[in-house]
């Protein structure tokens, strides 16, 4: 198959714009490649739908997915406008692609007002140091939960 990189990051990159003129949000896009066919297109909607997690790679993902028919992405390739963002990067990850591509860095995004560095930095801080206060209640029955999700025989792992 010959590389179409070059095409599809544009593809991305056009999302980007279009994205980012109509006011639907930011300005990212991504799609989502398999078998060398875009499967999953999305722009950043953040604003537009009052949603903070419809991020471009977001709505790719969830784009993807559903033409799909799979809570799983084995065998495609996401290209993105930019350097994904801590939440992206968790999904991207969950939804398992072969490879990402992306145009912009984090820190051009930081250059145009899109800092995700403290994110990046809370991750590895203690839930009850972190800046959002993070308070654990543990309790038996959630725990339980888990101990049966665990023999659970009929389960559908991810």
């Amino acid at each position: 198959m010959k590389n179409n990189s070059n095409e599809f990051i544009k593809a991305a990159i056009k999302l980007s714009r279009e994205g980012s003129e109509s006011n639907k949000g930011g300005p990212f896009g991504c799609i989502v490649v398999k078998d060398g066919k875009i499967v999953g297109k999305g722009s950043n909607q953040v604003t537009s739908s009052n949603d903070p997690t419809a991020h471009a790679e977001i709505v790719a993902i969830r784009d993807a997915c559903s033409n799909l028919d799979s809570f799983q992405l084995d065998g495609c390739e996401i290209y993105t406008s930019c350097e994904p963002c801590p939440m992206c990067l968790g999904a991207i990850y969950w939804a398992r692609p072969s490879k990402v591509y992306y145009a912009n860095t984090r820190n051009q995004a930081a250059d145009a007002g899109f800092d995700d560095a403290f994110i990046y930095d809370e991750i590895n801080v203690a839930p009850s140091s972190r800046k959002i206060e993070m308070i654990h209640i543990p309790d038996s029955e959630a725990l339980q939960i888990f101990k049966d999700w665990v023999s659970k025989p009929d389960k559908i792992d991810y």
